[in-house]
């Protein structure tokens, strides 16, 4: 269908930017709009998208919404968007321009069409392959990486097939291979496999060189290899059980985390990982009314489970680092190698994308991991059955890297009921008080957070949270898509320890019951195989530690005379990055630092700084957040990482 300039400013209001309308407000075609171009050009199955140059988001208002801005030279703009779209990329790409006018000011209206398959992908000459080219994924442009050149170039065969020169069956563990046969017996006791011998059977599952029949492949390798031979293989892919003190990253510098590494056979690895966090998790007790029996009450194994398992099976082995698995004291976060390649509006949605298929087929008929696509709505659905905040994913195609967080607060300890009761008056619903509940732990909430929480939609999610703010409770910053929301001055975000407390509203209603009934954790012991020691050594942690402080504001700018004297001398076009990452890294030093600050004080473009140096110094763990919960923070700052 062909939309007019009118129609796509209307469908923007009501649905805001979606993956294939962008409203640019420049009058001018940035690096920003030609992104876009690649993205609608290359991304498979849609088609193509709408650009519409003139329109801008106006967020002073409370309801933010599109206005009109215009643009002022339309001929000029339109002779220099078609210069740089014949000439910027590998391959002209010819776009589709109209002006038309709205409110009588002059709106582009541009039109990109989805390129033929064979002349996928399109790419910045200047960037090269992966980097330079971009998809749509829902309405943001990301850049691309090696998991994307297989959906361009048609090539069916996963990394996971990828054969591992001089590894053979004498490199694989026993153990491996009995813990298999004994899962998939319990499975399917008649499976055929069953009979198989060993060769035989890694040769079924895949994980066989093909062409060397002797020779394992990757699956096999990380599957059922030894642990000595997957090390001095790929030394990198293994799993980090990190325990950081508090509810930071390494908050405190003279309390350091502690770590376990681990590496092995997937199917081993998985046992060691679940036992190691289990042993470490806080065990509580519930009493229901007129009930004499306590039930044991805490994070769901299948729910831990069900994490750890899709972090083992759909992370990318093609990059070189570990998975981690960070528990603080208030909440597991698992950092994964590897975008989803579901987009973030579809997880928990029924369907699979599967990044590892011969890997993810073990986990599968081992019954270990969900086969429809299921893991994260079985997650969710757990969590809440066991009145926890349901667990939130954020993946991030920049870092190239996925991290799911659960909670570990219960919601519904008398503890928070005490605390929530200052808040009945305004008939909060369940998800709003979670929502309380998530802020006064991690500190901050957005929609994307909120809409996983809530399970509903983007437009639920900002309605919901507007009304938390208009009642003082939460506090917005950033703008548009980066919104996110802290506490507000009406927001007590201290526990009140079952002390009576002046509450901060006058009561005047009964609030909503809440009569979900606590989980029983005894229908968890179907996890198979798995033999967990339940017993604490120690006492559970205190969950009550009060989150991070967003309003702190940042300690003052002082910079060593030596190093301003090599900032000073710095050219304006330095291209020596490994100075300026080293200079960074000494003005980072023992503080954080905004991109703005970094940039004022290097006297170079914000944006250039974060894409050039900041983003690439994460990675590398250079620079460490200090808003790890959310990696778009609008005040997001940065610190030398000193290990």
């Amino acid at each position: 269908m062909n939309y007019s300039a009118q129609e796509l400013f209307e469908i923007l209001n009501d649905q805001d930017e979606c993956p294939w309308i962008e409203a640019k407000g420049g009058s001018d075609s940035s690096h920003s709009v030609m992104e876009t171009v690649c993205a609608f050009a290359n991304e498979p199955g849609l088609d193509g998208g709408y650009i519409l140059m003139g329109v801008a988001l106006d967020t002073t208002v409370l309801f933010p919404q599109y206005k009109i801005k215009g643009v002022n030279d339309p001929d000029k703009f339109q002779r220099d968007f078609a210069t740089q779209c014949a000439g910027m990329f590998n391959l002209p790409i010819r776009p589709e321009v109209t002006v038309e006018k709205i409110h009588e000011k002059n709106v582009i209206k541009i039109w990109i069409n989805e390129l033929p398959a064979r002349q996928k992908p399109a790419y910045f000459r200047a960037d090269g392959l992966p980097i330079g080219a971009l998809r749509r994924i829902g309405s943001t442009d990301q850049h691309c990486t090696d998991d994307d050149m297989h959906v361009f170039y048609q090539d069916t065969t996963s990394y996971d097939q990828t054969p591992v020169t001089g590894i053979t069956m004498a490199d694989v563990d026993e153990n491996a291979i009995k813990r298999y046969r004994v899962l998939r017996e319990k499975v399917n006791p008649s499976a055929e496999e069953l009979t198989y011998d060993d060769a035989e059977l890694l040769q079924a599952l895949g994980c066989i060189n093909r062409e060397k029949p002797n020779e394992l492949n990757v699956a096999g390798l990380l599957l059922f290899g030894k642990s000595i031979t997957q090390r001095s293989t790929f030394p990198m892919l293994r799993v980090d059980y990190i325990r950081v003190p508090g509810n930071q990253w390494v908050s405190d510098p003279d309390d350091r985390f502690t770590t376990i590494d681990m590496r092995g056979p997937l199917l081993l690895v998985l046992y060691r990982l679940i036992d190691a966090i289990n042993a470490d998790l806080p065990k509580g007790f519930l009493l229901p009314d007129n009930d004499l029996q306590a039930e044991s009450s805490g994070l769901p194994l299948k729910a831990l489970r069900e994490a750890i398992v899709n972090a083992l099976m759909h992370r990318s082995y093609r990059e070189h680092r570990p998975t981690q698995v960070i528990r603080y004291n208030n909440r597991i976060d698992i950092i994964n190698p590897g975008f989803s390649l579901k987009s973030e509006e579809k997880l928990g949605q029924p369907g699979s994308e599967t990044r590892n298929p011969f890997i993810a087929a073990v986990f599968h008929d081992t019954n270990l991991a969900e086969t429809k696509g299921s893991g994260i709505r079985a997650m969710r659905r757990l969590m809440q059955a066991a009145h926890l905040v349901p667990p939130t994913f954020e993946s991030s195609r920049e870092h190239n890297e996925f991290t799911a967080r659960l909670l570990l607060h219960h919601f519904l300890d008398e503890k928070d009921l005490d605390w929530l009761q200052q808040f009945e008056p305004l008939n909060l619903t369940d998800p709003q008080k979670q929502a309380l509940i998530f802020v006064r732990e991690v500190g901050a909430i957005d929609n994307q957070t909120y809409r996983q929480m809530a399970d509903c939609d983007t437009l639920k999610a900002s309605t919901d949270l507007r009304m938390l703010k208009s009642h003082n409770l939460f506090a917005s910053k950033g703008k548009g898509k980066a919104t996110y929301y802290i506490s507000g001055p009406g927001l007590n975000t201290e526990a009140t320890d079952g002390l009576s407390t002046e509450p901060t509203v006058v009561l005047s209603t009964q609030p909503p019951k809440i009569s979900a009934p606590p989980h029983d954790l005894k229908d968890e012991s179907d996890i198979t195989d798995i033999e967990i020691n339940t017993e604490l050594s120690t006492p559970p942690l205190n969950l009550s530690t009060p989150p991070h402080d967003l309003s702190t504001p940042p300690p003052s700018i002082l910079i060593d005379e030596s190093l301003q004297k090599e900032i000073d001398i710095l050219n304006r076009r330095e291209h020596d990055s490994d100075k300026i990452k080293g200079i960074i890294k000494e003005i980072c030093k023992d503080r954080y630092l905004s991109a703005r600050q970094i940039s004022g004080i290097l006297n170079k473009g914000e944006d250039y700084i974060k894409r050039k140096y900041l983003s690439e110094m994460i990675k590398s763990k250079d620079l460490v957040y200090l808003h790890a919960e959310m990696i778009n923070h609008p005040e997001q700052a940065y610190k030398t990482n000193e290990n």
